[in-house]
């Protein structure tokens, strides 16, 4: 396991300077909307798209799930990147950085929501989001128990532009839920540690 993740750090350094091609494809959400939507708005488009998009996106940086270590479906996730204040950390942890917008990932498979978690992250990097929630649920009753947040806790770590998440509270959707802070664009001057 420590040659593939040397492999995978190694890949990283060599691609750092590679910049995507863009697809004419992409969907872009609405600027005016800041990518607020209701929890089933336009689910079904989404999933058709996703899966018109997985033979593109078959070669992700994303880990596949046969490389994913599991947790348990009420397990608090963590993770902060070094170089963070921890003040804006706390801040997210305790849901006092409240989500410009929302991902839902119930009811679309493993790769489906690898595609999707991508987009979204990279849709709101472009909108200039910086907190973000994603929703993935337990999945305690599953045949492989929080598979979709295991998932989720091992992608978000691998994205550069994920600065730090933490389980969301209560009120948010807790063990279900995941608040994400998103790197700055260079073009946002916003800063959460007044």
């Amino acid at each position: 396991m420590t040659d593939q993740n040397d492999d995978f750090k190694l890949f990283r350094e060599q691609m750092r300077d590679v910049t995507p091609l863009r697809k004419s494809g992409r969907v872009t959400p609405a600027s005016n909307s800041r990518l607020k939507k209701s929890a089933n708005h336009n689910k079904s488009a989404a999933r058709e798209r996703a899966q018109a998009q997985l033979p593109e996106h078959s070669a992700d940086y994303l880990s596949s799930v046969d490389y994913i270590d599991a947790v348990k479906p009420h397990q608090t996730l963590c993770f902060m990147r070094s170089g963070l204040q921890h003040n804006t950390f706390k801040k997210l942890k305790q849901g006092k950085l409240l989500p410009e917008t929302d991902l839902d990932l119930h009811g679309y498979t493993v790769e489906q929501a690898r595609v999707i978690l991508l987009d979204f992250v990279q849709s709101c990097i472009d909108e200039y989001i910086r907190v973000v929630i994603i929703t993935h649920g337990h999945g305690e009753y599953r045949e492989r128990p929080a598979l979709l947040k295991s998932c989720v806790n091992h992608w978000l770590k691998e994205i550069d532009d994920v600065l730090a998440f933490h389980t969301a509270q209560p009120k948010h959707g807790g063990s279900g839920a995941t608040y994400v802070l998103l790197r700055q664009s260079k073009a946002d001057v916003g800063d959460f540690d007044d």
